[in-house]
């Protein structure tokens, strides 16, 4: 009876999604943004300084509220002077420009060549920062028909695709330790390149992986590649059951105990919650209960939709997609429990 009334317990859980994730500051400020006002996004971009992994997450979840309002506009025209609103500004222009792209609008290359110039210009006045080069990095996406050079350079490695190298390294060079989103980017400008494919994210991913340090976000890519492979099958009708099966099976299942491992448990406002989203459903589906259960407690209340509407009943359904994350945190938390209980004590019978 125990056990179901635990099981039912947590099967009510109410997940929290939230873009700023662990990042408390971010959340009171995007309040702000959200109703056009910009004065605590400016004091808070001034309280982040040069921490280039808080900056970055920061100003694309800020860019993506501000993209519906008039906010950085006003900013700026009341600083012009302000590094961090002309930062904001090429923030702000690629996210309208990718809302653009991904909804097929014919403004989309407008749009696009209003972005670049702000991004250039924010690369200019703030020589030191990373994310006017991350920024350039996302437009790569919407360059469907490489009309740029800049996206179609040769690896320095072999055995890796052709793509925007240069603007990676340029990353590189302000921020050496591995920047999470300009990763990202790259993955995603593969997967969406007419000229390349689902298979080179993944090659990417692994090799990045190869090198990246531990308690680095740059060990969960090939969680992430992985999963948009399973999904396209899925999507495309062409999924079979060792697809299914993936997660508990060579080499998904080294990767997914790698990023485990390499995850050091800590939790910092910059730590990415679609991460740990990934690396929990990665255990889960590789039987590591024990270990997802882990990276569930530490998610405590924050879920993101995906990966869960990738793999639940009904994709489409935003309801279906959290009743898997619920089903699964409930699955690896119960089953942590009972192994971890201790046994009952037998009484030896009176005589």
């Amino acid at each position: 009876m125990r056990d179901a009334r635990e099981l039912a317990g947590l099967q009510d859980f109410a997940p929290v999604y939230h873009p700023a994730g662990f990042d408390q500051e971010l959340r009171a400020v995007l309040a702000d943004v959200q109703l056009g006002r910009w004065l605590a996004a400016r004091d808070l971009l001034v309280r982040t300084g040069a921490d280039w992994a808080l900056r970055t997450s920061r100003t694309q979840v800020l860019a993506a509220a501000a993209a519906r309002t008039d906010a950085v506009e006003a900013w700026l025209s009341e600083e012009p002077e302000s590094t961090d609103a002309v930062v904001m500004r090429a923030r702000v222009a690629v996210e309208r420009a990718l809302q653009a792209h991904r909804a097929g609008e014919a403004t989309v290359d407008v749009l696009e060549r209003e972005a670049r110039q702000s991004c250039l210009l924010a690369a200019q006045r703030v020589p030191s920062d990373p994310v006017p080069w991350v920024c350039l990095l996302a437009l790569a996406q919407v360059d469907v028909d490489l009309q740029c050079g800049e996206h179609w350079r040769a690896p320095g490695e072999e055995m890796l695709p052709a793509g925007p190298w240069r603007l990676l390294a340029r990353v590189g060079e302000r921020d050496p330790v591995g920047n999470r989103e300009a990763f990202h980017r790259m993955m995603q400008f593969f997967c969406a390149c007419p000229h390349t494919s689902v298979a080179d994210a993944i090659n990417f991913a692994r090799w990045a992986m190869s090198w990246a340090p531990a308690g680095s976000p740059l060990r969960m890519l090939p969680l992430y590649a992985y999963m948009e492979s399973y999904w396209r099958h899925r999507r495309d009708g062409t999924l079979d059951a060792l697809q299914h099966r993936q997660w508990s099976r060579e080499p998904v299942i080294h990767y997914a105990r790698g990023a485990f491992h390499g995850w050091n448990g800590h939790l910092a406002p910059s730590t990415s919650v679609v991460d740990l989203n990934y690396l929990a459903h990665a255990l889960w589906a590789g039987h590591q209960y024990v270990d997802a259960a882990k990276v569930f407690q530490a998610l405590d209340r924050y879920a993101t939709r995906l990966p869960w509407a990738y793999v639940c009943d009904d994709p489409g359904n935003a309801e279906s997609a959290v009743r898997e994350f619920v089903r699964v945190r409930a699955q690896c938390l119960t089953t942590t429990r009972t192994r971890t209980r201790p046994a009952p004590k037998h009484r030896l019978p009176l005589i």
